[in-house]
């Protein structure tokens, strides 16, 4: 990117990590409330208000501030722009989670040029860990109120080392409809460990080198629009089941980059593209 693309993205990544702490307050109000109502969506996954609390806030503060910029957010929709950017938000992934009372859901945002993904925003409100990046200018850790750190990929190699992520598989439906569960009973038989500490806090402990590998099946492009750029400025990588790196084809690997090209040997004959390549 020139310099001023640079500054341009480095503006809004800016922006980003002070809205997604912003919107995980809005989640906290209502994290844990026996009160709490939980409405189903037409694909049946669970939607509250936080949910569109929090996306209302994150797009007041980006119309603010960006007003010709794109935004595309899960609970809302799209908003056509005139500029170059777009911003792609999930107030809360892992809704799940968030309304069984785990801790482990996120919100996230992420900054695109074209169909390139150019930085990214975790944030895990209830744990207060976040991990951000843009494309050239590192990933970066912040654990609570302490000072940001660099953000790295762990340097396991072996597979039987490895501790492997993902999301569901029992209820995963989508596992089922691409045939891909031999694909999780390979890696997990392989990894040290396997565990389902999922959605995008999955990707989170990838970049910090807590975990070695995470995949989704299927992901939406708010899923996975803020991964790619944090997965490979921690020091990893980011691709879909083909190999590709892209946010845009509908499943997805996160690695610390030494174990890549093992997960890709399992993930490439069940890839939603495989018939095309």
């Amino acid at each position: 990117m020139s310099n001023r693309s640079n500054t341009e993205v480095q503006a809004r990544l800016d922006l980003a990590i002070d809205i997604a702490r912003e919107a995980g307050q809005i989640t906290l109000r209502y994290f844990r409330r026996f009160d709490l109502q939980v409405e189903s969506k037409p694909d049946h996954s669970p939607v509250t208000a936080a949910d569109r609390l929090a996306e209302l806030q994150i797009r007041h503060r980006i119309s603010q501030a960006f007003p010709d910029d794109a935004v595309l957010g899960e609970e809302i929709g799209q908003k056509e722009g005139s500029g170059r950017y777009r911003w792609i938000i999930d107030p809360i992934d892992g809704t799940k989670s968030f309304v069984a009372g785990v801790p482990l859901y996120t919100t996230l945002i992420g900054i695109m040029d074209g169909d390139a993904s150019r930085a990214g925003v975790l944030f895990a409100p209830a744990t207060g860990e976040m991990v951000y990046a843009a494309i050239g200018s590192g990933a970066w850790f912040i654990d609570g109120d302490a000072e940001p750190c660099p953000a790295r990929v762990s340097k396991i190699d072996q597979f039987s080392n490895a501790l492997f992520l993902t999301t569901e598989v029992k209820n995963y439906t989508e596992y089922r409809r691409k045939d891909a569960l031999p694909v999780f009973l390979e890696l997990q038989s392989r990894a040290r460990m396997a565990r389902t500490w999922g959605d995008a806090y999955g990707y989170l402990m990838v970049a910090t080198g807590r975990a070695d590998i995470m995949i989704d099946p299927a992901l939406n492009l708010w899923d996975a629009a803020p991964l790619l750029p944090i997965l490979e400025e921690a020091g990893g990588r980011f691709t879909d089941w083909n190999g590709h790196p892209t946010v845009l084809h509908g499943d997805g690997i996160g690695t610390n980059g030494h174990l890549h090209e093992q997960v890709l040997e399992y993930t490439r004959n069940y890839s939603i593209h495989a018939r095309n390549d």
